[in-house]
């Protein structure tokens, strides 16, 4: 398949759901079956290229037109399981949080409020012939959110180095039924230790997300680009969802102590990618 760029894009981490082939009504079972068959697939960084090479034309593309008909796939267990890109979606939802992200002066010259404004009413045109759509993946810019962490344990944890020719990775993989468990375990234990907060909602969040799933799904998370951002040896030592499931467990007990040392491991080892996020 033809790439739009070969410079690597970095600095997003993705949280990917993998769904059986059998979670898929017909043609869409048919369709996904025939492509995990093919011997070659693109990549999420051929996913961002063609992302960036829209934004290039003048009018920019912010969403692409048509929806697109590539994903991820991988086997469990002798179960193709497939995670759909569902690119066009994703993007609408991305424009509605980039208000947050950029500021005016910028986003305007980025994407200038006429186009922000149309690709809005397709989204909601869209929405309207399919109100129960959901992604199966989130993408998060210059970070792994904490609640991410809460799905997965650190026996689930994979690493490479990497090569000269390519470059490191770090994601774990985790069953459905395991992220979902983790993530009630974990909702019960900060709601009776502290007051309602981002860290509750956004893990309330999730757990909705992950009910829309088949229960035989694989959850993944994936450092993605921000490998880029971390220095091989810390990388290395990346043990994030170790640290969160401790300061979890210590909560339990009720040692704040040991909940407070976890939590500050996490965000000292978070600075320096944030650091570089403000140069920029």
């Amino acid at each position: 398949m033809p790439k739009v760029s070969s410079v690597v894009v970095p600095y997003a981490a993705y949280l990917r759901v993998y769904e059986p082939l059998a979670a898929f009504p017909e043609p869409e079972r048919t369709h996904w079956a025939r492509y995990a068959r093919r011997p070659e697939r693109p990549t999420y960084q051929d996913e961002l290229r063609r992302s960036l090479a829209d934004l290039l034309p003048t009018p920019p593309i912010p969403v692409p037109v048509h929806e697109s008909g590539d994903a991820f796939v991988l086997e469990a267990d002798g179960v193709v399981c497939v995670c759909p890109w569902r690119t066009r979606l994703r993007g609408w939802q991305a424009l509605q949080e980039l208000p947050e992200e950029l500021p005016g002066p910028v986003l305007e010259a980025v994407l200038p409020e006429v186009v922000r404004r149309q690709a809005t009413q397709d989204h909601e045109r869209w929405l309207a012939r399919n109100p129960d759509a959901r992604p199966w993946i989130r993408t998060a810019t210059w970070q792994v959110p904490v609640n991410w962490f809460v799905l997965v344990s650190d026996e689930e944890r994979r690493y490479e180095k990497g090569t000269a020719e390519v470059p490191p990775m770090l994601r774990y993989r985790t069953p459905m039924v395991q992220a979902r468990r983790r993530v009630a375990r974990a909702l019960r234990t900060l709601k009776d230790a502290m007051e309602e907060g981002p860290l509750i909602d956004g893990l309330v969040d999730i757990g909705r997300w992950l009910e829309e799933f088949h229960p035989r799904s694989l959850v993944e998370l994936d450092y993605g680009g921000l490998v880029h951002t971390v220095p091989a040896g810390d990388l290395e030592g990346d043990h994030s969802a170790a640290d969160v499931a401790e300061g979890i467990e210590a909560l339990r007990r009720g040692d704040g102590a040991a909940a407070g040392a976890a939590y500050a491991r996490l965000v000292e080892r978070w600075r320096a990618v944030r650091d570089r996020r403000s140069a920029n």
